[in-house]
């Protein structure tokens, strides 16, 4: 069973950094492409960023180009999600999700991220 558990949410203000992490268990993670989603107040779960099992080919909305960075660290079951430049649009419950069968199958409980104007 694969579990994900997201940290490193919080409240900063416009123009500040957070680096969030999830942690997956099991064995495959490095064989699985992951991906950060934001789920903002009263809006659908958006996909944000995305990454491949090797950690090339890196993709994100175009909300989010240039200021967002998606990394994996495979030995340490690991993906990252660097972010510069928060806006207060940027708030949201982030959460990572793992592919399994072509379609994410597993996910985290999130992370809140709350940034102020």
């Amino acid at each position: 069973q694969v579990q994900l558990v997201e940290s490193g949410g919080g409240t900063v203000q416009a123009g500040g950094s957070l680096r969030l992490s999830c942690v997956a268990s099991g064995r495959t993670f490095s064989e699985r492409p992951m991906g950060w989603f934001r789920q903002a107040p009263g809006k659908a779960r958006e996909r944000i960023a995305s990454i491949s099992p090797s950690g090339g080919t890196p993709s994100y909305v175009d909300s989010v180009k240039g200021r967002f960075t998606i990394s994996r660290d495979n030995a340490k079951n690991t993906v990252y999600l660097e972010m510069n430049n928060l806006k207060p649009e940027d708030t949201g419950l982030y959460i990572c999700g793992m592919v399994e069968d072509f379609k994410y199958a597993y996910w985290g409980q999130g992370t809140q991220v709350t940034v102020s104007s």
